[in-house]
């Protein structure tokens, strides 16, 4: 009964959510785009993201391997999807999810898959990196005229109204943490003293095992293996939108070039912290079609397409995926 009501609220607050992703498009302008869309493409984007998130799942088992864990590939899938499935629910749950549902079904400790985690995220951010280099110097005329009119005028008007007195304090915070972390690493009778406290202890083997996972990278037995996943999760993500163009008349002239802007504009949007990116997404990628022909409704409306299908499509196999751990009788070493 606790189970099933937990999936009906889950299941409720999916609903929610779909209602807010689409609350400012126009619904039958955005009916029709669904309605003459060849569902061919959609298909191929489907089987596309699945590619991207069992490559992802394969890649994860490979930085538990050093630490002496091995996951089922099947579970790590499982926890890839309810990951993806959390994101939509609350903003930046999803790796804290994953990492949780693998502890249920296979017995790793959080703090170790939660640190492999980290490292994932850590190259996951090269590769955007270098996918944002790249997007500039090939298009460099059209982005620099738009992240100038879309962000460095938003930040100079934000200049205009005074020191942001919140983000000073934040930062002070934060080196002041990094001081006292760092003098208890240096410095050991302090260290023991303070290890004597139970939450301190906690708090401290968290952050050993957090490294621990951080740094397996160094210790993997076929670090060009990890690489090819690593390309070809980003090589996923890029033909899984670049596809869709190919659905609708509107769009299927867009390039190639359009496609890796899509990207890269679209994951900068994916990380603000709202459910799976929505709004954020909408906004950014439909402004930055506009430098490819489309009008900004119509941009809104490719971003809204593209992310509508991952979105459909993450909270039925997120959710079934969340169902069947439920289920999972937890693994042992």
């Amino acid at each position: 009964m606790k189970n099933t009501l937990k999936y009906a609220l889950f299941l409720g607050v999916a609903g929610l959510l779909i209602w807010y992703a689409f609350k400012d498009i126009p619904l039958n302008e955005l009916f029709e785009q669904f309605k003459k869309a060849d569902y061919t493409w959609v298909w191929a984007s489907v089987a596309l993201t699945f590619v991207a998130h069992a490559s992802r799942a394969y890649r994860w088992c490979m930085l538990m391997e050093p630490l002496g864990y091995k996951p089922s590939f099947l579970n790590a899938n499982l926890a890839v999807w309810t990951g993806y499935f959390a994101n939509y629910i609350i903003p930046r749950m999803g790796e804290v999810t994953r990492c949780g549902t693998l502890q249920k079904t296979d017995d790793v400790p959080f703090e170790k898959s939660f640190g492999t985690v980290v490292a994932e995220r850590v190259f996951d951010v090269i590769t955007l990196l270098v996918l944002i280099g790249l997007n500039f110097l090939l298009e460099f005329d059209r982005l620099s005229q738009f992240f100038t009119d879309f962000f460095v005028s938003k930040l100079q008007g934000n200049a205009q109204s005074g020191p942001n007195y919140l983000l000073y304090g934040i930062v002070g915070v934060g080196l002041l943490g990094g001081i006292a972390v760092l003098y208890l690493i240096f410095n050991k009778n302090t260290r023991e003293k303070l290890l004597q406290n139970a939450l301190v202890k906690k708090v401290w083997d968290f952050g050993v095992g957090l490294l621990d996972g951080l740094l397996s990278i160094r210790k993997l037995r076929r670090p060009w293996l990890f690489v090819f996943h690593t390309l070809l999760i980003w090589a996923m993500y890029y033909l899984m939108s670049y596809v869709l163009f190919f659905a609708t008349p509107e769009t299927s002239q867009l390039s190639a070039l359009a496609g890796l802007t899509l990207l890269v504009v679209g994951a900068i949007g994916m990380t603000a912290p709202t459910q799976g990116g929505i709004g954020a997404y909408h906004l950014l990628v439909g402004s930055v079609m506009v430098l490819y022909g489309l009008t900004q409704q119509s941009g809104i409306l490719l971003a809204t397409f593209i992310h509508g299908i991952q979105l459909v499509l993450t909270l039925f196999v997120g959710a079934a995926a969340f169902v069947a751990v439920l289920f999972i009788q937890r693994r042992t070493r």
